[in-house]
């Protein structure tokens, strides 16, 4: 085997008992689950690839300063050093936190979208974009063409497409655009990175028709270590410095901070130079999350957050981040299986199109995937594919994605060397009968992100 590993940059202290179930007892488990990968029970999964988001393994520093936590309602000394942190890291002078990324959105979207308009990302996530459609307005997708090949391998896949970004704000009208979005990494392409100057590019334009931009930050420290290995000129720029060269276009973000900054809960907004929407920002978060000094968290988890946040920017923990999934993609090479190439930042997504041709989008090959892969070895992952992107919120008709990925997930500071080779493992088994394998079909569904609740059945 040619890949190499990444050793872990820390020492384990503390660990979380976890058993395999027989391959009997997976098979009944998930069908109780009604194969839907979020009805499982933790207690009833080997390796939990579900997400990377509040599943990450908290430093001694951290948990140092759960204990340290002030729990003070108003002018917490907790809120204090995490704000102090945000303005430091980002440059924002407003920064306001909130209890996860999607409390984020529901405080600012409705504040800059109405029905009747748009939204444009490089690529909405699923919550993000309902969260659009919530407002009234329609998510638009606006990702370079090369995303759309896993096969092809592109630095920064995650980019947005500038040309077509110009071309819809005069389709639509620069009225009809309440909101550019950046996503970093872009999730849903594959986590893939977006470069320093695609941002530059794209803030450009909206500058121009005088449109917002907002930075989707939930992966913003692993798109600036993608920035320093593959952008020329930033190679020698610390980490920090380009997240803030990089936040320094934009006028606000929007963050789940249960990613990159480490931590079990917790989101941000951070806003530059906008006294109104900063006003209109904090009656929203007292009205929802809290007074603004604490927004739905805390004081211990506003502490491990300032903390986190200056953690998830040291290069040697994100050199091996990013290592572990180099070395699955490594694996996933020799045994040729196709996944988004080159690997992004928090997961590898495996193409479940192209391992499993037989399987048409509406029949949902990166769910079927994701099912024997629990199967196989225990192993939670998720469908990014048509299952997950769902009906046209007008016509109620099933869209089809342009990706059917399964993602694995991997969270930060969590899994060895030897759960990856279970993993590479799992899928090269998979794939010796991956002719036999069948969709599924949607059997119950909520009207809004389905995918969380709703019921499948496998198709006979």
């Amino acid at each position: 085997m040619s890949v190499k590993y990444v050793p872990e940059p820390f020492r384990i202290k503390m660990v979380e008992t976890i058993k395999m179930l027989t391959r009997e007892e997976r098979i009944q488990k998930i069908a109780e689950a009604k194969y839907n990968m979020f009805n499982l029970k933790g207690e009833d999964v080997y390796i939990d690839l579900l997400t990377d988001s509040g599943t990450n393994a908290m430093s001694q520093e951290q948990w140092a300063g759960v204990m340290r936590g002030d729990e003070a309602y108003a002018g917490s000394s907790s809120y204090f050093k995490l704000v102090a942190a945000g303005q430091d890291i980002f440059g924002y002078e407003y920064i306001q936190p909130v209890h996860q990324g999607r409390a984020a959105e529901k405080v600012m979207f409705e504040l800059l979208m109405g029905k009747g308009q748009y939204s444009i990302s490089n690529t909405f996530f699923d919550t993000t974009r309902a969260h659009v459609e919530a407002t009234g307005a329609r998510a638009i997708d606006c990702v370079v063409a090369e995303a759309k090949d896993p096969s092809i391998r592109a630095p920064f896949k995650g980019n947005m497409d500038v040309v077509k970004l110009e071309s819809l704000i005069n389709e639509y009208g620069v009225d009809k655009i309440g909101l550019v979005v950046m996503t970093i990494t872009n999730n849903s392409a594959g986590g893939q990175p977006v470069s320093m100057e695609n941002v530059r590019k794209t803030a450009e334009i909206c500058k121009k028709y005088g449109i917002k931009l907002c930075i989707d930050a939930a992966r913003y420290a692993e798109n600036a270590f993608f920035v320093k290995q593959r952008e020329e000129g930033y190679a020698d720029v610390s980490i920090k410095d380009i997240v803030k060269e990089m936040f320094g276009f934009a006028d606000m973000f929007t963050m789940s901070a249960k990613k990159d900054t480490i931590v079990n809960m917790g989101g941000l907004i951070g806003i530059k130079d906008d006294k109104e929407l900063v006003t209109l920002c904090k009656a929203r978060t007292i009205l929802f999350e809290g007074f603004i000094s604490y927004g739905g968290l805390s004081g211990r988890d506003l502490e491990s957050l300032a903390i986190g946040l200056y953690e998830g920017l040291n290069e040697d923990y994100l050199k091996y981040r990013i290592g572990q999934m180099e070395y699955l993609a490594g694996r996933l090479d020799e045994a040729g299986i196709a996944y988004q190439a080159p690997v992004g930042g928090h997961g590898v997504f495996v193409d479940a199109k192209a391992l499993l041709p037989q399987i048409p989008y509406y029949e949902f090959p990166g769910q079927a995937l994701a099912i024997e892969l629990y199967i196989e070895a225990g192993i939670r992952t998720c469908d990014i594919g048509s299952y997950m992107l769902g009906n046209d919120p007008d016509t109620l008709e099933q869209l089809h994605s342009e990706f059917e990925f399964t993602r694995f997930a991997i969270p930060r500071r969590v899994y060895t060397q030897s759960h990856i080779d279970i993993m590479a493992d799992a899928l090269i088994a998979i794939k010796e009968r991956s002719s036999s394998i069948k969709g599924y079909k949607i059997t119950w569904e909520p009207p809004v992100l389905r995918h969380f609740q709703a019921s499948l059945a496998p198709i006979e």
